[in-house]
């Protein structure tokens, strides 16, 4: 499983929802300001201080996944990268006594 991939989806599906309801959220002011309930000036303030705001949920909920799918790929028992590094290291020295000693018994 590639848990890189999946939150990259999972990511692009939280953008894509967050641009959606930007999006939204202009036709509507745009007919709040058509029809004169809004002015021009009002409706981008409104519209920038929402798109703000969704923009930092946005952030906040990339955070809340990473760290929900690093729990969950913990849980699942699957090694992180340092310490697949780390055992790597570990083989490798290993490896190499071996050889020594291989080398020392045929000397």
């Amino acid at each position: 499983m590639d848990s890189n991939n999946w939150l990259q989806q999972l990511m692009m599906v939280g953008i894509g929802t967050t641009s959606l309801v930007a999006e939204k959220l202009r036709e509507v002011s745009d007919e709040l300001v058509k029809d004169g309930k809004l002015n021009p000036e009002q409706a981008k303030a409104v519209m920038d201080d929402i798109v703000q705001q969704l923009k930092s949920e946005q952030g906040n909920w990339d955070a809340q996944m990473q760290r929900q799918m690093r729990n969950m790929m913990q849980d699942l028992g699957v090694a992180r990268q340092s310490e697949v590094d780390e055992l790597r290291g570990r083989i490798d020295r290993l490896e190499r006594q071996v050889r020594d000693l291989e080398n020392k018994l045929w000397r």
